[in-house]
């Protein structure tokens, strides 16, 4: 059984259900602030869920090499390690407002401290990334593939009101496997440039200068330490994980984001989210799928509002066969300009020349960005075939989307 706390307050227990499901009841009394998630509003029943954990339960678990590595350590000692055991030990770190504990247990935690600088300008090759898995793998309760723990930076903390009272993470660190996807965080780093430069809001990050991790401040973060509410669009599409990339992004994305998003700032909420859809597309960001984009929030009950970007990169460089995560108009195929723009005009009730702007933008983005990635890769040896295939693919992107 674990106790599920929201804003540092105590909210219900979970525990194993039937053979494969979990269940979710909330505290007698618990006031409606407390809810786990917009989906999930307080109530005496309790919240069953058939197989595996409710979505908003399993958004922060980790996956791939993350996930692994915590299995591989735990598992021999529990004889076996399902979720809700790795809820038990990344618990007490994760990414928004959500954190577990096992009953009986206090919710105090610390992350251990790390040098933002230090990373930044690491000298210790390859051994990065096995350091940062080892210090900080059970203190990592963040979702994704591509290998990323959550760290505490000394000098953040000191910008804090809290400090030195906040204990918990205040960067998520991005890092790769040279093998399998070479220049990854360079490649990350420069799709979030041109998200920056055509206007759309994206948190602080910078790239280390050996090109082998990106840091990345967190968004969900508050100027008093504590942090905001988070939930993907898997969460407020009642899907799991394994579900990603199931579904449309004019109904699993728009029209979700259109029942959730405050009211008084849905029209630019709605006008960032095609940007950044139509920016996917001319990136060949081929995982755009329903956990890289989310809402934030600071009361369950109040105005939810969309997410910076975050988890842009250009996939196609890696998969030359790769298509759009979700479908548009019935298909993964990447849009032409045409199909783009009716997407635009549809979802957002815009004039073609409101459109037409937006594209304007971006191709201004790519362009700019684009010389910083050449200029880059004139710097960078290894990374410059990986940049040249990146311009490759934007222009190829710009061309069939944007023109």
């Amino acid at each position: 059984m674990i106790k599920v706390w929201t804003d540092a307050a105590e909210a219900g227990v979970m525990d194993r259900w039937r053979e494969r499901g979990s269940t979710f009841v909330y505290t007698p009394g618990v006031a409606a602030e407390r809810a786990v998630s917009m989906t999930m509003p307080v109530r005496l029943s309790s919240w069953d869920t058939a197989y595996g954990l409710a979505p908003i339960f399993e958004m922060n678990l980790p996956e791939g090499a993350l996930r692994e590595r915590l299995r591989l350590a735990f598992a021999k000692a529990t004889g076996s390690f399902d979720d809700l055991d790795m809820l038990t030990v990344v618990g007490r770190s994760q990414l928004g407002r959500i954190r577990y504990t096992a009953v009986g247990e206090t919710l105090e935690a610390e992350v251990p401290f790390t040098s933002v600088d230090e990373i930044l300008a690491n000298q210790r090759g390859g051994e990065l990334y096995r350091y940062l898995v080892e210090r900080y793998a059970a203190t990592s309760g963040i979702s994704g593939v591509q290998p990323k723990v959550l760290v505490r930076d000394p000098g953040a903390v000191q910008r804090f009101r809290a400090s030195p009272s906040l204990r918990g993470a205040t960067h998520v660190v991005k890092f790769w496997e040279p093998n399998e996807y070479p220049q990854l965080a360079a490649n990350e780093y420069f799709c979030l440039r041109a998200a920056e430069r055509c206007g759309l809001e994206v948190p602080p990050f910078r790239l280390s200068d050996d090109g082998l991790a990106l840091v990345v401040d967190r968004f969900d973060l508050r100027a008093d330490g504590t942090y905001r509410g988070f939930e993907d669009f898997c969460v407020l599409n009642a899907r799991g994980t394994a579900e990603k990339y199931r579904g449309s992004y004019e109904t699993a994305v728009m029209k979700r984001l259109g029942q959730f998003c405050d009211p008084r700032w849905l029209t630019g909420d709605m006008e960032r989210l095609f940007t950044l859809i139509a920016l996917n597309c001319a990136l060949r960001n081929g995982d755009a799928h329903l956990k890289n984009f989310g809402v934030l929030y600071d009361n369950v009950l109040g105005e939810a509002r969309l997410a910076p970007a975050y988890d842009l990169v250009t996939t196609s460089i890696y998969l030359p066969h790769d298509r759009m995560a979700l479908t548009m108009d019935g298909t993964t195929e990447w849009p032409d300009a045409k199909a783009l723009r009716r997407f635009g005009e549809v979802r957002l009730g815009a004039a073609p020349k409101r459109i037409g702007g937006i594209f304007e933008r971006l191709g201004d983005a790519l362009s700019e960005v684009g010389r910083e990635v050449a200029a880059y890769g004139r710097e960078h040896a290894a990374f410059a075939p990986i940049g040249a295939a990146m311009l490759e693919q934007w222009e190829a992107g710009r061309r069939l989307s944007l023109d």
